[in-house]
């Protein structure tokens, strides 16, 4: 009996610990940001969103999120089916470079770029001498978005192609289908969630990158200038209210796109 209600006394206390966890370092903070956003009305909420540098802002994040998700997708899953279906010298090293990004400062990131990339680097004098920059421009932005989210379609798509029963690639091709007709009808499918799952994550955590844009970005409204460095401008004036008022909107994007992925991994599991 003793040693019952010990159990089910560090059940309830670890539970108790787990939830409190969540709620001071997740939920106080989130409910913390719409408050504040709200606290001077609705009205002083909607002329902070329907400022025209705060929206250009909200909507150049959403275009180079997507456009850095969709390199993602493509790229990430070229790498994850290289990682699983060949066998080569340095895959277990390239493998493990894969989490990288997860593990280094995004600002550290950012650095690597802008020294890569910048007027003063091969890359970024030939760019010059072409008549473009890359710095302080949108492409700098989508490749520190891409390198910050890198890994999140590859991890996705890993255990899938893992997963693939091979027997169903040889009976497609005992029936004479072309390696075309295998890969999307047989191969494609089974990737798809990963693929898609991978790139919502990817879309989702470049909304809100700051570390590795805030050195390579510019601060021209509708151009160079993302969210997170207006949000850092706007805290940065004196101005909470404002920068809160173009969180929630990262925020409620971000809360979309999870429910959706659990909608997803639902549907997965009852199938």
């Amino acid at each position: 009996m003793n040693s019952l209600i010990r159990h089910k006394g560090w059940t309830w206390g670890f539970r108790s610990t787990v939830v409190l966890y969540f709620v001071i370092l997740i939920v106080l903070p989130i409910l913390g940001v719409y408050y504040n956003s709200f606290s001077s009305g609705l009205g002083s909420f909607t002329e902070s969103v329907s400022d025209p540098i705060a929206w250009k802002s909200v909507l150049l994040t959403l275009k180079l999120a997507v456009i850095a998700a969709i390199t993602n997708v493509l790229l990430g899953t070229m790498i994850a089916w290289v990682l699983i279906r060949y066998k080569f010298r340095g895959r277990a090293l390239l493998n493990s470079l894969v989490d990288l990004p997860f593990a280094l400062p995004t600002a550290v990131g950012g650095l690597m770029i802008l020294l890569l990339l910048g007027p003063g680097s091969l890359i970024g004098g030939l760019a010059e001498s072409l008549g473009f920059t890359i710095v302080f421009h949108q492409p700098a932005i989508v490749i520190a978005m891409v390198f910050v989210t890198f890994p999140f379609v590859i991890r996705a798509v890993q255990p899938l192609l893992e997963e693939l029963d091979a027997s169903e690639e040889e009976a497609a091709y005992t029936m004479g289908a072309k390696p075309s007709r295998v890969f999307f009808q047989v191969i494609l499918p089974s990737m798809a969630p990963g693929m898609i799952g991978g790139g919502m994550l990817a879309f989702s955590r470049a909304l809100a990158e700051f570390g590795a844009v805030v050195l390579v970005a510019g601060n021209i409204p509708g151009r160079t200038l993302v969210s997170s460095v207006y949000i850092f401008g706007e805290v940065e004036s004196d101005n909470p209210a404002g920068a809160a008022a173009v969180s929630i909107i990262l925020l409620t994007l971000s809360f979309l796109i999870l429910w959706l992925i659990s909608l997803m991994q639902m549907r997965g599991r009852r199938s």
